[in-house]
């Protein structure tokens, strides 16, 4: 157990590092491409656009590295003081500050999380916008200044001791022998702790003096994992054998090395092939002066061979073919000596769990595709505007979650906004794909609509069948709409108009929007903003509801949160669809969600959408929204 708890902090840490790092990598490819053209040795040499290549390994890639690492610990706040203190850090060395760039960057995004949460609740209004930029300037300040004179300084002598160990490797040839470790942490989900947090920095520092590094080649060779593919293809059973030759070519072609660990795992001994091949694959590098002037990702054969300085092909080619054949040769044994079970899908899963977290390989190889994933902590439903649909969706099913007391955090956003910390991801068909594209990794729903779809109850039900319950932060437990403020001035009968007729919808979005605008609610263009909003995807909610409202773009035009409510007994056509009740809406900051929820888990019941319909009043209409 406690190994295992050991390789998954590990993990983590490799993780942490890795998304320093990865964000940034085109500004690494651009970097190296400079280089790689135009320094003395290059392809085109050129000494005014050489100039370019210092400055960038110098500022441009610890600065991004620093605020990314910020970025991650608290937003852009955190990003904006992480770049801050990074600089402190490199003005304080002569070397690259990469190390010093991970640790400072994220410190930096720590330290003024703190400090935001110590104040919140504290700042008078009026006086946020001051408190906030004072408070990031001062601690940036501070901490840039104790990055120069203190942090400078060790991570220099550390990098220095890194420096001194390759150098004494190639000395001694022994570099082949670091395969005896990279090779098994590529499986084992732990090469971007080696990666990113040794491998890349002391590699920057290699090419900024000499041109190249060596380091780079060590882990993004794709012969090894491409000779295990292809010996599958030949020698392997059912559908691994089917399934190889299509892998090979995403693994060498792609750069996407993940996708063959499943086939090592059905087969343990075939790490011995991964091993040989890194160490065969090293040796020929070491043995013909290989290197890479820049840092690969992904491992591509072609972003290998774009990353080789001029001179270096031969060397670099002749070590990825060696470390190809030997993995070929050795795993051709493996797979004709053995008499193991090959289980594709079983591997994939276990692939899946060693990494501890969802892996788009895993399921690409696995039926159990589209599967709610288990320990759900924070369900988000999105929409365009995040203000209207997506915030009656999210009442409704945390409505269901307490009623089936799961301790799941529901809340709603833009599609912009969704969080990466999410698990299941609810919106409308048509909105789905975007949703995707944002985050493809969770689990993503959709709904024709927001307001009676089954899939409500299908996923509270799985939740609650397979559920363990478990404590989170004490906020999640707390629901939205005991977070806003009630505003009285929301729902007012002058704003309800009942028995109105309109001959298609965007008359009526129209009428909507002037009620808001005559209320002063929202500014004049919201009007066209709404029709754009319907345009995008259908503000038809189900059960006989529209809620027209805003696009994300159109939320600086609105004034102040307010409410329209139409009663339309014939109905109005929405996208075929018929709409009796129309509830205009403009969201600022919030204060609309509150009666936004009793709108909704009132319009869940059909009862309920018949009696507004049949109301012959406003304040009747009203009584039936507020007893909900």
């Amino acid at each position: 157990m406690a190994q295992s708890n050991a390789k998954v902090v590990v993990q983590k840490f490799g993780n942490f590092l890795s998304s320093m790092v990865m964000p940034n990598i085109g500004a690494f490819i651009a970097w190296g491409l400079i280089s790689a053209f135009f320094i003395p040795t290059g392809f085109f040499p050129n000494g005014k656009l050489a100039q370019l290549v210092d400055p960038m390994v110098t500022y441009l890639l610890p600065l991004l590295i620093g605020y990314t690492g910020g970025k991650i610990m608290h937003d852009q706040r955190g990003g904006v003081v992480g770049a801050i203190a990074t600089m402190g850090v490199i003005v304080g060395s002569d070397i690259p500050m990469f190390l010093g760039a991970m640790v400072i960057g994220p410190l930096g995004g720590y330290v003024i999380k703190k400090f935001d949460q110590f104040i919140e609740g504290k700042v008078k209004t009026g006086f946020e916008m001051l408190i906030n930029n004072f408070s990031a300037g001062i601690l940036g300040g501070l901490l840039a200044i104790l990055a120069f004179l203190g942090a400078s300084p060790v991570i220099d002598t550390f990098t220095g001791w890194l420096i001194v160990g390759v150098d004494w490797l190639l000395a001694k040839h022994l570099l082949p022998l670091t395969s005896i470790l990279i090779e098994p942490a590529k499986i084992l989900f732990l090469n971007n702790a080696i990666n990113h947090g040794i491998i890349s920095p002391i590699g920057a520092e290699q090419i900024r003096t000499s041109g190249k590094s060596i380091l780079l080649l060590l882990e993004a060779n794709p012969g090894p994992g491409f000779g295990v593919l292809l010996a599958y293809s030949f020698f392997g059973k059912g559908t691994a054998k089917k399934s190889a030759p299509g892998a090979a070519l995403i693994q060498f072609v792609g750069g996407v090395h993940e996708i063959y660990f499943p086939y090592v795992l059905m087969r343990p001994m075939l790490i011995i092939a991964t091993i040989l091949g890194g160490m065969s694959g090293v040796f020929t590098f070491v043995l013909l002066d290989g290197g890479l002037q820049a840092v690969v990702s992904p491992g591509s054969i072609l972003a290998f061979l774009a990353a080789t300085p001029p001179g270096g092909y031969l060397a670099n080619i002749a070590g990825v073919l060696v470390a190809a054949g030997v993995s070929f040769i050795v795993s051709s044994i493996v797979l004709k000596t053995g008499k193991q079970t090959e289980d594709l899908q079983e591997a994939s899963r276990k692939m899946q769990e060693m990494k501890g977290k969802k892996s788009s390989v895993a399921e690409s190889f696995t039926k159990q595709q589209g599967e709610v994933p288990t320990n759900v902590q924070k369900i988000v439903f999105a929409c365009d505007a995040g203000m209207g649909s997506s915030a009656m969706g999210a009442s409704l099913l945390r409505k269901k979650v307490k009623q089936a007391d799961l301790d799941i955090f529901v809340t709603n956003t833009a599609i912009s906004n969704i969080p990466n910390d999410v698990q299941i991801v609810i919106t409308q068909e048509e909105l789905t794909l975007r949703a995707q594209n944002k985050v493809p990794n969770v689990y993503h729903i959709s709904v024709d609509n927001f307001l009676s779809s089954p899939e409500y109850d299908k996923l509270i039900n799985h939740l609650k069948n397979g559920y363990i319950i478990f404590n989170t932060k004490e906020e999640t437990a707390v629901s939205l709409e005991e977070n806003v403020e009630s505003d009285s001035d929301l729902l007012i009968e002058e704003n309800v108009f009942l028995n109105q007729r309109f001959s298609t919808k965007e008359e009526a979005i129209r009428f909507a929007g002037n009620v808001l605008v005559k209320g002063r609610y929202v500014e004049e263009n919201y009007i066209e903003a709404m029709i754009e909003r319907d345009n995008i995807t259908s503000t038809y909610m189900g059960n006989d509801v529209a809620i027209p409202h805003g696009t994300e773009e159109a939320k600086k035009n609105v004034l102040k949160s307010g409410f329209t409510v139409i009663q339309v007994p014939e109905g109005v056509d929405f996208d075929g669809q018929k709409v009796r009740l129309i509830f205009g809406i403009a969201g600022k900051d919030g204060t609309h969600l509150e009666i936004l929820s009793s709108i909704a888990i009132t319009c869940s019941d059909i009862d309920n959408i018949e009696k507004m319909v049949d109301a012959k009043s406003a304040k009747e209409l009203m009584t039936i929204i507020q007893s909900n």
